[in-house]
């Protein structure tokens, strides 16, 4: 398979000859992305900001080029004094990709030394010169847990280092690597057991005793743009499309995988394609390499209005043995085409979502995907197995009553059975034992609630309710909610007679607080609290409850979630 990655490195380089603008990422779970959601809704009808549901965002013509707008104009927004800190904040962690004018704006901090380190309040240590600008930051995260009922010592404790800049302003650059111990809650431990997985995170080992890990994740990628319009990126990181808290489409709940991504924005239109490699699943030998699979997507979206964009996706999945597929590298015709002049069985989803910004307050999103269906048996409503599709609702509210920086989010996400699945275990929507859209998989409805507040610019408050309804597998049958399971005659009872929440019906509830606070830019003492019950209202039934109290201290990383 080396010869795959190595035509793909010879696209960057050949695009590099003909490139103009480097620019490079937003890291997930970066605190910048609610700011910029905002921006873009207090806004309203910015064309920069327009394009926001391919993530992570280009820090260069998405978050920097807004930056410099308003800082020109900045009556165009109406950001209040905690936003000029966010502000402040964004200019100061997007040094490589400001302007030299902006750049000169950024208070400087009181607590450099040496007159080495923290010349910016953002960058432990930044090289800012002609044709070279380069970030190298610390990352960190320690946090002890307290789980009622559990004697164990829950704990996380990563270390490592974040490199990111740019060349000649040619080529963009990022790399992050880490080195992880933890022990999760048990509800956690109990998933990555059945899964043979980490929530997120790829190959690990058993750590010092019962339930704890360990595990090494390693980012990196090389951006450049190409014909002024086409932005190239190749490397090894998380992918996520659409505006919501989850992603119907393409989410960050996988590992990282290998991917070429092709982004052409012109006109009203954004076009984004990404080729991946990903695993099959895991095996418990580490001495075996894994099998691999790809992964080819098409995301089209339209700027109907300053304030409407409408999409249409594509993507499949499908495993050949020892091979690429090249006819899915075409990147304008449809895959269904394709695999029905491959006489291929491979595994193809179609799609369509929608976002719309009103009032300058509020913004309405929403996905719709369909894996198989037929539209006699859908009117029939008579649960047959292969209708197969998902729907996504939900609207954000900045300001809510008058008072600045306090925000809703609510969202409703609902699928069928057996969505995602296929006839084998190569073809499903899967990447390293996870799925690769939403973490509950399928056969489930969801609604899920989160408030941000932030009353001064180093205080934030977060807290999210989540409930969801699903059918489970029972021990010798599926029901469809196991993507893995191969959706065979053989792995269920009859054709007919599935509905969401058919099977072993489960009802989760979960409800979580949390409290940062921010010494320094990028460095914060978390304080959490998450209560999650668990039942089961048809044999054999369960009530399990957990609460965990969690005390953390971060710099330069993203909290670790565990939302299921």
């Amino acid at each position: 398979m080396q010869y795959i990655k190595y035509l793909l490195c010879t696209l960057i380089f050949l695009s590099v000859s003909c490139a103009y603008s480097q620019f490079v990422f937003l890291p997930e779970g970066d605190k910048q992305q609610h700011l910029t959601e905002r921006m873009e809704v207090l806004s309203g009808t910015d064309s920069i900001l327009n394009f926001s549901k391919t993530r992570p965002l280009n820090r260069k013509n998405y978050i920097a080029a807004a930056l410099n707008k308003y800082a020109v104009n900045s009556s165009n927004t109406t950001l209040g004094a905690t936003d000029k800190y966010n502000f402040n904040s964004l200019l100061s962690n997007n040094t490589p990709f400001i302007s030299d004018s902006l750049y000169n704006t950024i208070q400087r901090p009181g607590y450099h030394f040496l007159k080495k380190f923290y010349l910016t309040p953002a960058n432990f240590y930044e090289v800012r010169v002609k044709d070279f600008n380069m970030v190298i930051n610390p990352v960190l995260q320690l946090g002890i847990t307290k789980e009622r009922n559990n004697n164990q010592r829950l704990f996380i404790n990563s270390r490592g280092i974040q490199v990111y800049g740019n060349i000649a302003d040619k080529i963009g650059f990022y790399t992050s690597l880490t080195e992880n111990q933890e022990r999760a809650p048990l509800y956690v431990q109990q998933w990555t057991n059945e899964r043979m997985a980490i929530p997120g995170a790829g190959n690990y080992k058993e750590f010092n005793a019962a339930g704890g890990t360990d595990y090494f994740d390693a980012r990196g990628y090389f951006t450049a743009t190409a014909a002024k319009y086409i932005n190239i990126s190749f490397g090894y990181d998380k992918n996520f499309i659409g505006n919501g808290y989850r992603s119907l489409i393409l989410s960050e709940f996988a590992p990282n995988q290998l991917f070429l991504k092709l982004n052409t924005r012109i006109w009203k239109l954004n076009y984004q394609n990404i080729f991946m490699e990903l695993h099959n699943a895991r095996n418990t030998s580490y001495d075996r390499l894994l099998g691999r699979k790809y992964a080819a997507m098409h995301h089209l979206d339209f700027a109907a209005t300053p304030w409407l964009n409408v999409g249409v996706f594509e993507s499949v999945i499908f495993g050949r043995p020892n091979k690429f597929d090249f006819s899915y590298l075409n990147p304008l015709i449809f895959y269904r085409s394709v695999e029905m002049q491959n006489g291929s069985p491979d595994n193809v989803l179609l799609g369509a979502d929608i976002k719309a910004n009103l009032f300058k307050k509020v913004q309405v999103y929403g996905q719709l995907l369909l894996d198989e269906f037929r539209l006699k048996e859908m009117t029939a409503r008579n649960g047959w197995w292969a209708n197969k599709w998902a729907i996504q609702a939900g609207a954000k509210y900045m300001n809510v009553a008058g008072i600045n920086n306090l925000d809703i989010q609510l969202e409703y996400n609902i699928l069928r059975p057996f969505t995602y699945s296929h006839t084998d275990s190569v073809a499903n929507y899967t990447h390293y034992n996870q799925p690769l859209a939403h973490p509950l998989m399928a056969n489930f409805k969801e609604w899920i609630a989160i408030v941000r507040y932030q009353p001064l610019g180093k205080l934030y408050f977060t807290g999210k309710l989540m409930y969801y309804i699903q059918g489970r597998d029972s021990s010798n049958l599926s029901y469809g909610s196991n993507i893995f399971l191969p959706n065979t005659p053989d792995s269920r009872n009859g054709d007919y007679g599935y509905y969401i929440g058919s099977g072993w019906k489960t009802r989760v509830l979960m409800g979580s607080l949390l409290a940062s606070y921010e010494l320094l830019q990028n460095m914060f003492v978390d304080v959490h609290i998450n209560h999650r019950k668990f039942t089961t209202t048809t044999p054999p039934l369960l009530n399990n409850s957990g609460t965990q109290l969690n005390l953390g201290f971060r710099w330069n990383m993203h909290r670790r979630n565990f939302d299921f």
